[in-house]
């Protein structure tokens, strides 16, 4: 097979780090939201403590999800056209569609789940955040015993109703992928639903990790079963979407189809240390082991939560290499499949490291600024803040 037969216009890797970044962030949007409807609509207790703050990380998210890709774009401006000029038949343009909806009915369950605490900040002492809650509110500060139940019962079906809206949000990236058939290590039907299982293991993953830390600055309390529960279900999800992962390479090899030459020196070469030692290895089958062991043997909550705090982390960085993988690792095949180019990103370019990490932690910050005006966590509801008792 000749190598390194690479055409002009394949020297150069088109979709960067922001491509990496965009579906990276949607897949934490569609987590956060799905363990968020476990509380909402599946009654899981346990998720609790962190119920509220799983439904603002996906708002949060969700507000960010377009940005590496409106400074990827040359003319930035010119995505509003899919709303001025609509083609349903485009698969990019099918993005801004199921993007515009799934936010507007995340925005809708704040308002109903956060109704209350809007209320008591815009019945408050005067400010700018009594105006704000006010304006949100729309003026409608009435709080009793009929609107709370009406407002479960909308919050509840708003909360199933986005779990499929979730799902369709980050599958469809993953049916973006797929449906290249120009790209042997893209075209596989598995694509969308690889996208999805990760984008839960990386959802779960950030929220162990968030509110871990965040109870740590406060001095709260960590609540076990909540921490016990997300670690299960980061498990099980974890299970699925690394077992999907194997079996579609281990397809393609059994095939031995005339791409998977290519593949194989792909993986075994390119991709080598980014793909089998970092993803399966180190960031795959550690945590797998960690998360097995402490289902089963049980281990005192400190133990138990330092596991998996630190299978939490681990998948972070497993479902980003995974990103990093699949976007970059498809592009450096050449359309002649007898060569290969690399790509190394830059630091302070356009679409650089550093862009890409102010990008992905504005969220957190814009959680923190939220976190101010709604408290998210039923600690910080029970504490009295500052000023609220003043006149």
């Amino acid at each position: 097979m000749m190598q390194n037969f690479v055409f002009p216009n394949e020297m150069n890797v088109t979709w960067t780090v922001m491509i990496v970044l965009y579906p990276y962030i949607t897949g934490l949007v569609a987590g956060a939201f799905i363990v968020s409807s476990l509380f909402h609509v599946f009654n899981q207790k346990a998720l609790w403590p962190v119920a509220r703050f799983s439904l603002a990380s996906a708002f949060v998210f969700l507000l960010f999800a377009p940005l590496p890709l409106l400074i990827h774009l040359g003319q930035p401006q010119r995505a509003f056209n899919i709303m001025i000029t609509p083609h349903f038949t485009s698969a990019m343009a099918g993005f801004g569609f199921i993007y515009t909806s799934y936010l507007i009915v995340v925005v809708l369950e704040i308002w109903f789940v956060m109704r209350d605490e809007f209320i008591k900040r815009a019945t408050g002492p005067k400010s700018f955040v009594q105006l704000l809650c006010k304006t949100i509110l729309l003026g409608q500060t009435q709080s009793n015993e009929e609107t709370h139940k009406v407002d479960h019962k909308i919050s509840r079906f708003l909360a199933g109703l986005g779990i499929p809206m979730a799902c369709t949000l980050h599958g469809y990236v993953g049916f973006l992928f797929g449906s290249l058939k120009a790209n042997p290590w893209w075209d596989t039907p598995l694509m969308f639903i690889i996208f999805l299982f990760s984008a839960i293991v990386s959802g779960i993953a950030v929220l162990i990790f968030h509110y871990t830390i965040v109870s740590k600055i406060n001095g709260w309390k960590i609540d076990e079963d909540c921490i016990r529960a997300l670690g299960g279900y980061l498990w099980a999800f974890m299970i699925v979407a690394i077992s999907l992962e194997m079996m579609e390479v281990l397809s393609i090899a059994y095939k031995q189809m005339k791409d998977w030459e290519v593949i194989r020196i792909l993986i075994m070469q390119k991709l080598f240390w980014t793909y089998v030692v970092l993803q399966f290895f180190t960031f795959s089958v550690v945590p797998f082991l960690m998360l097995a062991a402490n289902a089963t043997f049980k281990f005192r909550f400190k133990i138990a939560h330092a596991i998996i705090f630190t299978a939490s982390c681990m998948m972070l960085l497993q479902v980003l290499l995974m990103r990093w993988n699949v976007v970059i690792g498809g592009q450096m095949i050449s359309k002649s499949l007898r060569g290969f180019t690399s790509y190394l990103p830059g630091i302070w370019e356009k679409e650089g490291i550093i862009t890409a990490v102010v990008i992905f932690t504005m969220p957190f910050f814009i959680l923190w600024l939220f976190h101010r005006i709604v408290p998210l966590f039923p600690e910080a509801a029970r504490e009295p803040r500052s000023g609220d008792s003043e006149r």
